[in-house]
């Protein structure tokens, strides 16, 4: 097979989608424009840099994200492997030093045979070479206006929002604790404690915050990053009910039941960092710092990086593509990541591993592989592809949208094993026929 694939983006999609393919002996031309011009959100020359949580989510197999990191390792995933090596302690959820993950996959690119790397803007899709578009939520100006021509549809926006991080020796640890909730894990989670009036304060303050001026487009909030601001105008027991909900967190050596408690996470291997959990947010740098300076625990904290709100975008995908991710009028053009409709670190690689194996099967002249609605995979794409066109929205890996195959079964955990299981043989055989095709 002579033919090379043009993959847009060495992002967490783009690079496995790459590996993917040269790992099936296709040739790949990966395009990456960070090195001289970057986006807003990108801080590092690396590849697959993660600009928000250092967090991939839960491991556990109960958990819809825990069964899509299982689907990824049957396909020898390169960036779970690299996760894993990079993984800092964080209880049942998979978090990475998030330099050391960029560092081992961009090595592994680097040194691929198969792939080559070229440092230029992709600007004009050429619709008689075979692409798969990985450019993420911060695609450039002139690549969306050649995609928009090709779609004949406008772009769906939204602002994400990436939490706060702090350096944790500027924490008083007088009035924080480590705790997983219900005390499952290994105590990998800081914990600051909130009484109700410190709380009430707190939210006071936050709602009356100033923010920062966002430009050019309407802002469409995604629920799944909700600006923690925007959250706590929604009601006083907004926050307590979401990321600082206190059930299962009491402090282990008082016993302490708390009104609210914010939760901080390791943002690396040496905890030199911690990111707040679930504080994404807009408020400018200054009513960050004084703000978040109201919880006793954080009333010195020092900022490695404030938390930033920046600009996504994603295409109308029921309009645009099939179930395998192809443009429905281009079969030879993917899109793979969140520009495709899929929200979330792990469903990003899934789907830019998706986009490699189907445009393996395409250019093979086979059909390509319909994963189906029994894999957390296959369900991520027949949602995007198939949801309501209006108004739709991204979508996380969940249980839900899976085919319910046990609905006699009333126990979640039994029935989420059973179709976990069910999955991983689906792809452990469609697997074993790709390697017969190789």
């Amino acid at each position: 097979m002579n033919k090379i694939v043009h993959i847009i983006g060495a992002g967490l999609a783009g690079c496995e989608a790459a590996y993917q393919l040269a790992k099936l002996g296709i040739k790949v031309k990966l395009y990456e424009m960070k090195s001289f011009n970057p986006t807003p959100a990108q801080k590092s020359k690396l590849f697959a840099e993660l600009v928000c949580s250092n967090s991939l989510k839960s491991s556990e197999i109960t958990n819809a994200c825990g069964l899509l990191k299982k689907e990824l390792e049957i396909f020898e995933s390169l960036l779970m492997k690299c996760a894993d090596l990079a993984r800092v302690p964080a209880g049942t959820a998979l978090s990475v030093d998030r330099e050391k993950f960029a560092t081992l996959v961009t090595n592994e690119i680097l040194e691929n045979e198969n792939i080559e790397i070229v440092e230029k803007e992709y600007d004009i899709i050429d619709i008689d070479v075979p692409t798969i578009i990985a450019t993420g939520p911060l695609t450039s100006d002139k690549l969306c206006k050649s995609l928009q021509n090709l779609l004949g549809e406008e772009f769906l926006s939204f602002y994400d929002a990436a939490s706060p991080i702090i350096y944790t020796d500027s924490i008083d640890m007088n009035f924080a604790y480590f705790a997983d909730r219900y005390g499952k894990g290994t105590g990998d989670y800081l914990n600051c404690g909130l009484n109700k009036s410190d709380y009430e304060n707190f939210v006071n303050e936050l709602i009356n915050a100033k923010v920062a001026v966002l430009k050019d487009f309407e802002v469409n909030v995604f629920e799944g990053c909700m600006p923690i601001e925007i959250m706590a105008k929604r009601g006083t027991d907004s926050l307590r009910y979401g990321p600082m909900k206190p059930i299962g967190l009491n402090n282990p050596i008082t016993n302490e039941k708390y009104y609210a408690v914010l939760q901080l996470r390791k943002e690396n291997k040496e905890a030199t960092m911690f990111n707040l959990v679930g504080f994404q947010t807009n408020l400018i740098p200054a009513e960050q710092k004084r703000v978040f300076s109201k919880i006793k625990a954080l009333e010195n904290a020092e900022f490695a990086r404030y938390g930033a709100m920046h600009k996504n975008i994603f295409i109308n995908a029921p309009k645009s593509l099939n179930k395998f991710s192809q443009l429905k009028n281009f079969h030879n053009i993917f899109i793979a990541g969140q520009l495709s409709g899929v929200e979330g670190y792990v469903e990003s690689i899934a789907s830019g591993m998706a986009c490699a194996i189907n445009m393996f099967k395409y250019l093979s002249g086979q059909e390509c592989i319909d994963f189906t609605t029994n894999t957390m995979i296959g369900s991520l794409l027949n949602y995007i592809s198939s949801a309501t066109s209006k108004n739709f929205q991204p979508m996380n890996s969940n249980y839900a949208i899976m085919q319910n195959l046990y609905s006699d079964i009333k126990d979640k955990n039994e029935k989420r094993i059973l179709l976990a299981k069910k999955s991983l043989q689906i792809l452990q055989d469609i697997k074993e026929g790709l390697q017969c095709l190789k």
